[in-house]
């Protein structure tokens, strides 16, 4: 799934190229994908409409119209979205294409059809998307210690499992999870409850800190993510533990391991992220 720094590089890569252009027509193969209102109201209220910006609220993406009508769209596990010349070869699993006065075309494609978009006209909330209901983003300079250790200091949770509860902190995924846990130097599995105040204070430090290195290293120009169908994330060459199982820890050597916390996969160093107490390997 794309979590935060691929959903940033693609709201920076579509945004300029979009901006001011206005949709044309719409072509849905997949009305299932419009989870509000009906794929019939969705094209006619957004026939004749002009982009005015996009913006990224955790794993979601916002396009606001001149209108003040706006459409939101989580692209869940596998979907895609590409601006591409009309000519260029139609992905199989498209479900969407929006026609634009630039003469090009908005496609959202997925092959496993979770992805869903939902559009709502001007003064009406949004109780379909989920997106009120996420917590803080991680560049929000409210993300202290002190709140993480409110809102997690007395789960029994793994601390991975509450990195991935979006109520509260948003965007985060399976990927930066272990990332941040990893600089951090504490270990996936290890309860909430445990963590000491210095490791609440380095998790802090970590959270933006290593969401905004992945967006920097992820940097795509419109050439580029049009020829990798968005596919292609820069970023992953730097990962330092996820899909690293079994290799050398890049700090200390020792070999890094494979864990399941709460369902999900996970890799850490035995050494570096103690399951008793931590380092700090942060820096």
């Amino acid at each position: 799934m794309p979590e935060l720094p691929e959903v940033e590089t693609i709201r920076r890569v579509l945004e300029p190229q979009i901006k001011g252009l206005t949709i044309t027509a719409l072509t849905v193969n997949r009305p299932e994908v419009i989870g509000h209102p009906t794929a019939e109201e969705f094209c006619q209220a957004l026939t004749g409409q002009t982009i005015d910006t996009m913006t990224r609220r955790g794993k979601f993406l916002s396009v606001l119209l001149n209108s003040g009508d706006y459409f939101v769209l989580h692209l869940r596990m596998t979907g895609c979205l590409l601006l591409t010349p009309a000519d260029y070869p139609m992905e199989k699993h498209t479900h969407i294409v929006f026609h634009l006065s630039s003469g090009d075309e908005l496609r959202f494609s997925d092959t496993r059809r979770f992805g869903r978009f939902w559009l709502f006209r001007k003064g009406e909330s949004d109780t379909y998307s989920g997106i009120d209901k996420l917590g803080l983003e991680p560049f929000d300079n409210g993300l202290t210690a002190d709140y993480l250790q409110q809102h997690f200091g007395k789960r029994k949770k793994a601390i991975k499992e509450c990195l991935l509860d979006q109520s509260v902190i948003a965007g985060i995924g399976n990927i930066y999870s272990d990332e941040i846990l990893f600089v951090s130097g504490i270990h996936p599995a290890r309860p909430a409850k445990g963590l000491t105040r210095g490791e609440w204070k380095r998790l802090a430090a970590a959270v933006p800190e290593r969401l905004a290195y992945f967006i920097e290293k992820n940097a795509l120009t419109p050439e580029e993510y049009l020829e990798s169908k968005g596919q292609d994330y820069r970023n992953t060459p730097f990962l330092q533990v996820y899909g690293h199982g079994g290799e050398p820890c890049p700090i200390c050597g020792a070999v890094l391991c494979h864990l399941t916390v709460g369902g999900r996969s996970s890799v850490y160093c035995p050494t570096c992220q103690s399951t008793v107490k931590s380092s700090n390997i942060y820096a």
